[in-house]
């Protein structure tokens, strides 16, 4: 079977970006194969289904976001600015996909996770649980500039769920636009939110 680890992994590419830019639906495994130069046998010698290398790409995505995350949130940075960067890194990854694709893609959990939440189970499950990984890093931020005064936010739990269903929104828009100035206009709307007076928006 040759490079059995760069098979999988290949698999588990091709599968991300066939839904980013497409849709789950639509996705095929031959087109899953043909997009990784992978067998179709060698497919079902790591993955039962469709659904099964999605939520293993979900996972590998994770962890490779999560250590920019980190980065992103260290308790070094001031809390607002945490968050700040948090919206320039969300933008910059759009410009990236734009430029590659030709298309505003938004936010690849929102895309597959409002397409099959009535469908599988297994993906449904894994999206709600890293969305609610990500918010834990909103609320930290939210808790630490309420904690030092830059804002007035006692519940970070409820205003941390606020930003993020408010910044899942301008992805979906973006998406549907086809449009990167709605993520760049409207990551202010954040700041607004949180009450902060003086907002540097997001550069061009």
């Amino acid at each position: 079977m040759g490079r059995v680890s760069d098979a999988k992994e290949k698999l588990m590419d091709a599968v991300s970006e066939l839904i980013w830019t497409g849709s789950y639906g639509s996705t095929t495994i031959d087109q899953i194969c043909d997009k990784a130069g992978v067998k179709k046998g060698s497919f079902y010698y790591f993955f039962e289904s469709k659904a099964d290398v999605a939520v293993e790409a979900l996972e590998a995505g994770c962890g490779k976001k999560q250590t920019e995350m980190d980065k992103i949130f260290s308790a070094t940075v001031p809390p607002l600015e945490r968050i700040r960067k948090y919206c320039e890194f969300g933008y910059n990854k759009q410009v990236e996909m734009k430029a590659k694709y030709g298309y505003v893609l938004g936010c690849p959990l929102c895309t597959l996770g409002s397409e099959v939440s009535t469908q599988e189970q297994k993906l449904r499950e894994r999206i709600e649980q890293i969305f609610d990984q990500q918010r834990k890093y909103l609320e930290s931020a939210i808790r630490d500039a309420h904690a030092e005064g830059s804002i007035n936010a006692p519940d970070a739990a409820s205003k941390a769920r606020m930003l993020q269903v408010y910044l899942h929104g301008l992805m979906t828009q973006a998406r549907i636009q086809n449009e990167l100035g709605v993520l760049r206009e409207g990551f202010s709307g954040i700041f607004a939110m949180l009450g902060v007076k003086e907002v540097a928006t997001v550069a061009a």
